[in-house]
This record gives C-alpha cells, sequence and structure tokens, in this order.
C-alpha cells in the first residue's frame, strides 16, 4: 500500500522530464476513491481538547495520519457556506463568490441564501428553509469538476445534513448530492428538465430504511458517555436558562449526535451502492457531518452536549474508516472544517475569560438615530448583515450615489468609536486593494483577513469586526453561540490526511483549507486551473 504513495510522488516530481510516463504511473498508482470529510464547526481547539480521549475514528485520525491542527480558513467571516467553498475550489471566498451564508440583494431588498438557485426545485416536492438551491452561485469550479473533465467515468457524490455542505463539496457537475431534510431522509435539488424520482433513485432505499430507524428510535441522544455527567449545570442567558443536561430539552434529530451517524451510514450506503472506489477511474465522496454546528450553537462547545457529540463522532467515524479500508482500489482521506468556534460567552467569562460578554446594540441605534436625522431618511439607513451593514431604505433596498458614499464616509469615524468594535471599513475601499498572499495565515492582518471574504455584489456596504468573545443576544432553544469572527478560535483547524498503511506524522508548520484541492489532485494526477491553493506533499519516500 505504502509503495503505491512512493510511486506516485515519485511519478509527480519527474513530471517536468517526462510527463507521459508520469502520468502513467500516477495513473497505476494513485488510490481510485477519494473521501474529503467536513465537520462543521471543528476547531482545532475542539480538536486537541478531546484528541487523548477518543478510541474510535478521529484516534486513528489523530493517531495514523499526516496531521495539521495549524490548518487555517484564511479568510475573516468564517461561516458555514464560505468555510465549504474554500475545500475543494484551492480558492478564498472572495473568488469563490461565498462570503458568508445569506446576503441581501442590493437591487430588490430581498435576503439571497448562498446557494440560492431559482429556477431548480427539490426533488421531496416539498419547500424548506432555504428554498430551491444549486451550485449556481459558486463562481470557481473544484476538485469533482476537474476530476469529471480528466477522468472519463470518474463520480461525484456528496452528503450532509445541510444543503451548504453536500453542495459544496460536489462541485457544479456530481452525480448527486443530498443533504437531510425534515421527515423524509436524503433530498437534492433538480434543474429544469430533470427528473425528480431519479435524480432520487440513488438513495431511495436509504431514505425507506432511514425513516424506519426514525420511527423504531425516536429519542436521538443518549447517555454513551457517564463522564459527560460532570458537565451538566444551569447557565443565565438574557432573561431565561439553559439547563445543559444530556438528554437535552431539546431531543430531536436535527441538532443531535444522530444527524451525523446517519450522514456517515448515507455515506457508506453511497459507498456499496454506486461501488465507488470500484471502477477504472477515481471516484470522489465528500461528506460535510452538520451535528457539531448544530449542537454549538445551540449548547455551546464546553457542555455535556458537546462532550456526547465528541464521543459518538469518534465511534462512527471508526466504523466508516474500517468501511474506507475494504475499497480495493484504496483511498485518501481529508478530514477538516468550514469554521472553528467559541463556547458561549457566560461559560467563559466563568471559566476564566471576563472580557467575554454580550454586546449592547443601544450605541448603534443611537447612531442610526443620528444618520436618520442628519441625512433626512425615513428609516435607519445601516442594516445588519452578516460581517457588518448594508446602507439601504426602510426596504432593504441599496441607497443611491452619492447619498450611499455620504452616509457611508460618515458612519466610518462614528463607528470607530464605538464600544466592541475594533475593525470597521467601506467594502469598496477594501476592493480596490489587491487580495493579499495568504501563505502564512497567522500573519496575516484583520484587514487582509476581511479582504479575503469581500465580494464585490453580495458582501455589505460596511465591514465590521468584533472584538474577542464580543457576541450578540443569546437565546434558549435558538442560538447561544457562534462563530463567523476573524479570530483564530474561529479560523484554525485540523487538517489530516489519511490513508490506510501510510506514515504517520505530525506537521506543526500553518497550512490552509485552499491548500487541499491541489495537494489531492496533485496525488490522483489530475491537473488544476490558476488557485490560490498549493499542492503539499503527502506521504515522502
Amino acid at each position: 500500500m505504502r509503495l503505491g504513495f512512493v510511486a506516485a510522488f515519485v511519478a509527480l516530481v519527474c513530471a517536468a522530464a517526462d510527463p507521459v510516463q508520469a502520468q502513467d504511473m500516477a495513473d497505476r498508482a494513485s488510490p481510485r476513491l477519494i473521501v474529503t470529510i467536513v465537520v462543521d464547526q471543528f476547531s482545532a481547539n475542539l480538536f486537541n481538547q478531546y484528541r487523548s480521549r477518543w478510541t474510535g475514528g478521529l484516534r486513528r485520525l489523530a493517531d495514523e495520519g499526516l496531521v495539521s491542527t495549524n490548518g487555517y480558513q484564511t479568510h475573516g467571516l468564517t461561516e458555514t457556506c464560505p468555510g465549504h467553498s474554500t475545500v475543494l475550489t484551492g480558492m478564498h471566498p472572495a473568488q469563490t463568490g461565498i462570503p458568508s451564508n445569506d446576503w441581501i440583494d442590493p437591487a430588490t431588498g430581498e435576503e439571497v441564501y448562498c446557494l440560492a438557485a431559482p429556477a431548480n426545485t427539490l426533488a421531496h416536492g416539498r419547500n424548506s428553509d432555504n428554498g430551491p438551491v444549486g451550485p449556481d452561485n459558486i463562481r470557481a469550479t473544484s476538485l469533482g469538476d476537474w476530476v469529471r473533465d480528466q477522468k472519463p467515468g470518474a463520480r461525484v457524490f456528496a452528503v450532509s445534513g445541510k444543503d451548504r455542505g453536500a453542495i459544496n463539496l460536489a462541485g457544479h457537475r456530481p452525480d448527486g448530492a443530498y443533504w437531510f431534510t425534515d421527515g423524509f431522509g436524503l433530498t437534492t435539488y433538480v434543474e429544469p428538465g430533470q427528473n425528480a424520482q431519479q435524480r432520487l433513485a440513488a438513495v431511495e432505499a436509504f431514505n425507506i430504511d432511514f425513516r424506519r430507524r426514525q420511527t423504531a428510535t425516536p429519542h436521538a441522544w443518549t447517555y454513551s458517555q457517564p463522564q459527560c455527567r460532570t458537565l451538566e449545570a444551569d447557565w443565565a442567558i438574557g432573561d431565561d436558562v439553559l439547563h445543559s443536561t444530556v438528554p437535552p430539552a431539546r431531543d430531536d434529530f436535527d441538532s443531535s449526535p444522530s444527524l451525523d451517524e446517519e450522514t456517515l451510514k448515507a455515506a457508506a450506503y453511497l459507498l456499496d451502492s454506486q461501488r465507488l472506489g470500484q471502477g477504472p477511474n477515481v471516484d470522489l465522496l465528500g461528506v460535510s457531518l452538520s451535528a457539531t454546528d448544530r449542537i454549538g450553537h445551540a449548547y455551546g462547545t464546553q457542555g455535556p452536549e458537546m462532550c456526547e457529540q465528541m464521543h459518538r463522532l469518534d465511534q462512527a467515524l471508526g466504523a466508516f474508516l474500517a468501511r474506507l479500508e475494504t475499497v480495493p482500489g484504496g483511498v485518501i482521506v481529508v478530514l477538516t472544517a468550514d469554521h472553528g468556534g467559541s463556547d458561549f460567552v457566560e461559560r467563559l467569562a466563568r471559566h476564566g475569560a471576563p472580557h467575554a460578554h454580550r454586546i449592547d446594540s443601544s450605541p448603534l441605534s443611537a447612531l442610526n438615530t443620528t444618520l436618520k436625522e442628519r441625512f433626512n431618511l425615513d428609516a435607519s439607513p445601516l442594516q445588519s448583515e452578516s460581517g457588518g451593514w448594508a446602507v439601504a431604505d426602510k426596504s432593504h433596498k441599496a441607497l443611491a450615489d452619492p447619498l450611499r458614499s455620504q452616509i457611508i464616509e460618515a458612519a466610518l469615524p462614528l463607528l470607530r468609536e464605538m464600544p466592541d468594535i475594533v475593525f470597521v471599513e467601506a467594502r469598496d475601499r477594501l476592493l480596490v486593494e489587491p487580495l493579499p498572499v495568504a501563505d502564512q495565515p497567522e500573519r496575516l492582518t484583520l484587514r487582509e483577513r476581511m479582504r479575503l471574504s469581500v465580494v464585490a455584489d453580495r458582501s455589505p456596504d460596511i465591514i465590521m469586526v468584533r472584538a474577542p468573545n464580543a457576541t450578540g443576544k443569546g437565546r434558549v432553544g435558538g442560538n447561544i453561540a457562534g462563530h463567523g469572527t476573524p479570530w483564530d478560535y474561529d479560523r484554525r483547524v485540523p487538517i489530516i490526511f489519511w490513508r490506510p498503511g501510510a506514515t504517520t506524522q505530525e506537521r506543526f508548520l500553518p497550512i490552509r483549507t485552499i491548500d487541499i484541492a491541489p495537494t489531492l489532485a496533485a496525488a490522483i494526477g489530475v491537473e488544476t486551473p490558476a488557485v490560490s491553493g498549493h499542492a503539499l506533499p503527502l506521504w515522502e519516500p
């Protein structure tokens, strides 16, 4: 198994001397399956915290893989959709066109979901919170697209708890991109002219079994790890109290460890039913695991809920890796995250971070009143968006210049004087600056990090960064903790490459999620277009 990697590495090094022979060697030595696993909101801090406690799949990856605990999402607005967009494109969000999970269309004032595709429908025949979706808004190609173009017969599938997890990993022309929807199982998008039943055919049998399991086992949480009980406590959040226990009050599938367990079962089902890795060419399987993110938002990262999630994810990944070992054509697995995350500020403050707090929104309200009066407006001009504010009328439509620019220039110095705001800049000023070279992601300035997130027609007019661990209001039963900042607890993620029998190695120097796609492409002999990431040496001779 290891000799195959040596041959592949030598073939790639010798490509310039004899490209035909090198390509032939790479084709014969490279694995027949690439599996990309993205654990949503899996910070490097969380990985390191639980590393010694795992016994299953995460333990195998940590002990047997090529491990970098200093992986980085290079950009500043660390949300799910932009983070996923970097993993298999080799590009920053400023280049993928995905700055955030949602943005406001400046012409219509309507909120736009990052993967909105109004011409499409959903295969299960019902609407969802995000409406019709598809890869249309992604402005970069990805590994799946490159493989489909260069490897005839290659197949590309992805599965996730979220549509934005599956679609970003699948690229523009997959064989299937599936995600879970309430009460149904796996669904997908249907483009004009496609047949919904045919699009779901690959997962129809899985969905039947899934619904049977849901009926037979209605409780999503267990007490599988008694040591998690030591973390139980009550926390005052706003005017309510979080009773932090396992099982929690919300015993629902979508925000529990069961979501990832079923996602990995779906991935194994696709592996078997589609015979991935058993064809004449390489296949790709993307797996985005959403439960860590939903649990982190609802319960924070340092309680019994996340404790159970970490242990159950470890066990589920153990079974999945064992299944991947049997793929006859060989496999490379890469595991990373779309972003990190932090705990809710009430617990952070008690655990030694007194600066952690929820912000007071009244100064912004006062500023809006000042601007409204100064410019004789009939509505507050600064309207909150991910990463800043749009300058808009009461219908959320963008104000026209020169009024828009005048309001921005008046607001900037006032915003810079506000507590908890450490960076404010006009989007258009950032856009005229070249994209920074991000080879050393830990040394990027705040300005450079935010520049890597900015998209001309999708980012807000004013870009903003809050102080570390200064966050908005939380609601028990909704979100009490989150991410989205340019601080390292949201940017640092594990990046682990694994292949059965390969040499174990740990690397401490920073690497980036944008390096994953060109690295995998080099390992399977696929040419990349111009990308911002670099191919990394994997298992060296």
